[in-house]
Formats: C-alpha cells, structure tokens, sequence
C-alpha cells in the first residue's frame, strides 16, 4: 500500500493506535500513490505523450472518456446529496457547475465535445454515448457505486487525484500541441482545468485533514485514492485492448474507420 512507510514509521502494524499523520505527512502519502499508481504511466498515455496515436485511436480515446466526463456532475451531486455540512454544499456544488456550465459559462462537458469535434467526431454521436465501450460504461458506473455506498470521507478523498493532475495536464497539453497540432482548436478543457483542478484539490485534502478523526480513518481515506486510479486505469485498458492491441472492438462499439487507422499518424 502507498502508505506503508509512513504507517510503519510512525506505529509498525498497528495503524489504529498510531498518531495521525501531520497534514503534510497525509498529503506527502496521498502524493505517493499518484506517483506510483496514477494513469500517467499507463502505456495508452505514454503512447499519446509520444505521438505515437493515430487520429482514430484518438477519437475513441475523445468518445469513451466522453462517458466518464458525463458522469463526473452525477458523482458530484451524490457526494453533495450525502453531505450534511452547508458550507461543505456550498463549496462542492461549484463542481457541479465547473462541468455542466451554467447561463454565464460552458462547462466541462462541452469544451470535451469541443475536443472530441476536432478529431473529427460528430457532436451527436459522442453524446448519444451509444459506441463507448462496455467497459467504459461498467468502470464509470463503477465510480458512482463507490461515492453511493463508501464512507463520505472517502468519497470526498477519491477525488484527490486532483492532486497530480495539473502535471499530467500541463505534459499533455504540450504533446497534444506538438505531435497532433490539429487538435489545438480542442484543447479549452485541458486549460480550464488547470486552475479548476488545483483549487478543487486543496478544499478536498483540507476537509479529509479536518475530519478523519483517527489514523485509521485517515488510512482509510488515502486507500480511497488507489480504488480510484484503479478506475482510471481500467478505462485505459479497455481502449488499449480494443484499439492497440490486439485491436478488438467487442460488437456494437466505436470502431475505427481505414483512413484513420494507426499508420495514418499525426498528421492533420
């Protein structure tokens, strides 16, 4: 487990009557695991990173996340549906809106069919989500299972991906930007999140620090983290599966047209 130098550090094998953890020592714990099990190192990613994507497998890449970024406002309003703080809605609902816009701004749902529109997917068929695979629908259903039946603080703790996020962001971008330059017009989601991120991340690690009243409990929101990146990685399997290798797209799902299969590279 990522936190297994500092529980043994602190109390060997008896982590319920350990000292909690100092909110730096929770957030240096927390950092670990994104460092050891975060979807930047999957090999999806790395092949992305390194140009190495053709425009096809992007469009399914752009297709099925589009179903985890539909569910994201869903798994929001379940964790705010379970919250009995006030001043903790008033924070989170902001999530809410980050995704789904509002009469002042589009959300995040929108500049991701933005981004989906320019590798050459049409609007309605990304969201009538018919093509995503049936992993992409049971994984992200899999995610509003955990904020429905988990413990609220871990709940709240799986969101802290949004902890190393900006770093993935910020590589991306740039790869994005060099190897496929035809994708620039898509790029809005990337750049909103780059300030949304960070600041949804500190409210969450604070409110984990404040409210796991033992070390057990902080143990338990850090191991939330895992359970989540486990869910990001798992939608990258199946679209590895399916679209890399060995490239079998079960019946019914998106499938890759011959002008825009792996070969075509990156070129607009």
């Amino acid at each position: 487990m990522a936190t297994g130098t500092i529980a043994s550090e602190k109390a060997p094998g008896n982590s319920a009557s350990a000292p909690k953890l100092t909110f730096e020592e929770l957030r240096a714990a927390l950092r670990q695991v994104g460092e050891e099990r975060y979807h930047h190192k999957h090999p999806f990613h790395l092949l992305m990173h390194e140009g190495k994507l053709s425009r096809g497998q992007l469009r399914a890449w752009a297709l099925n996340r589009y179903y985890y970024q539909s569910i994201i406002p869903m798994k929001d309003a379940i964790i705010l549906s379970r919250a009995t703080d006030s001043s903790f809605r008033r924070v989170w609902r902001k999530r809410i809106v980050d995704h789904d816009g509002d009469e002042h701004r589009e959300g995040g749902i929108l500049r991701w069919i933005k981004l989906a529109e320019a590798t050459g997917l049409d609007r309605e068929r990304v969201m009538s989500v018919r093509e995503v695979l049936p992993a992409t629908r049971f994984i992200g259903n899999e995610y509003l299972n955990l904020v429905r039946t988990r413990p609220f603080l871990e709940c709240v703790a799986s969101s802290l991906t949004e902890l190393f996020s900006r770093d993935l962001i910020t590589l991306r971008m740039e790869n994005l930007r060099q190897h496929y330059p035809w994708l620039a017009s898509g790029l809005d989601y990337f750049e909103a999140r780059l300030t949304e991120a960070p600041e949804d991340a500190a409210f969450a690690l604070q409110y984990v620090f404040d409210h796991a009243a033992t070390r057990l409990e902080q143990e338990s929101a850090i191991q939330a983290l895992p359970d989540k990146c486990d869910i990001l990685w798992a939608q990258l399997d199946a679209l590895y599966f399916a679209y890399v290798e060995p490239g079998w797209p079960p019946p019914g799902a998106f499938r890759i047209e011959a002008g825009a299969k792996h070969g075509e590279g990156n070129r607009g």
